[in-house]
């Protein structure tokens, strides 16, 4: 699928809408698009990994997390948009750093060896901040306006989005859904297994960065468990599996969804809602694995059928 005439149909008037919505909605709805937003960018950014190659992650705090750990240490000697960069350029050598080894290792072991990063990050960071700074947590003066975060959110998402579909589209992103059929058949075929793994895995991670830069000014306090909490990889995991993990569109419909029905009734309710994301996360993936848009999908076919 490319950006035809159809897709652009749709997608300019929302473009346009977000562009201009902070210049006349203030508040709540900003908060909650500025959410979405984040959640967006982490599910499209960890489908370039995971959904292409089948290599399940779930480190992806531990990029988002050195990421926004960067404001503590250059804000505000830095301007906000050269800061956003080196808190994504910062995940991404990190990532090609440990990616050598790391994705040597395929299957449930490199699924546990991801959360496990993200872990020993926060231990170390804890250590760091205990030890060397005398304190744990840093306080961001002088933050940008919510309006700023929104807008630098909202480009991030768009580059990711862009990013991915480009990816989907050439060669790399051929060779990189060949790893998730058959990784031996398509080292046999010539394809250079090893540098398709780190390059997505570098390019995730970089964006996870981004996000982490953002949402640290965002929240004013960064503190070891805020950054690394690890409930953020799982959450980033279901999102991209509950939309759709091989197209940009079903990470953003699955963070949509969830980040939704977590503002009605994650506070309120939250033991209803882990019931209720349970079991809709159960019968999905009887009735539907690829997704939302792929339930969505047989739906209109059967229609269309009907008729």
């Amino acid at each position: 699928m490319t950006f035809n005439r159809r897709m652009l149909t749709i997608i300019l008037p929302i473009l346009v809408v977000m562009f201009t919505l902070p210049l006349y909605a203030m508040g709540y709805p900003i908060s909650l698009l500025t959410s979405i937003l984040m959640y967006a960018t982490l599910a499209v950014a960890w489908m370039i990994l995971s959904g292409y190659t089948g290599y399940i992650s779930l480190g992806s705090v531990a990029f988002f997390g050195l990421g926004a750990y960067m404001p503590t240490l250059l804000w505000p000697i830095l301007p906000f948009p050269a800061l956003i960069i080196v808190g994504g350029l910062t995940a991404g050598v990190f990532a090609f750093i440990v990616g050598v080894p790391c994705l040597r290792i395929r299957g449930p072991y490199f699924v546990i060896l991801t959360f496990g990063l993200s872990q020993l990050l926060l231990q170390i960071f804890t250590l760091y901040e205990a030890n060397v700074k005398g304190r744990i947590g840093t306080v961001l003066l002088n933050t940008p306006s919510s309006e700023v975060i929104y807008y630098a959110l909202l480009v991030v998402c768009l580059v990711a989005i862009v990013t991915a579909q480009a990816i989907k589209n050439s060669k790399f992103g051929l060779g990189l859904f060949s790893l998730r059929g058959d990784e031996e058949a398509a080292e046999a075929l010539g394809v250079n297994t090893t540098k398709y793994k780190l390059l997505a895995f570098v390019i995730s991670s970089a964006l996870m960065g981004f996000v982490g830069t953002i949402m640290a000014l965002r929240w004013t306090y960064i503190d070891p468990p805020i950054a690394f909490n690890y409930l953020l990889s799982f959450q980033v995991c279901i999102m991209s599996i509950l939309g759709g993990w091989q197209n940009f569109r079903g990470p953003i419909l699955g963070a949509t969804v969830l980040t939704l029905i977590s503002e009605a009734f994650g506070v309120e309710f939250p033991y209803h809602f882990m019931i209720i994301l349970g079991v809709t996360l159960i019968l999905l993936m009887k009735f539907s694995p690829n997704g939302l848009l792929d339930a969505i999908g047989k739906i209109r076919l059967s229609r269309r059928q009907t008729l």
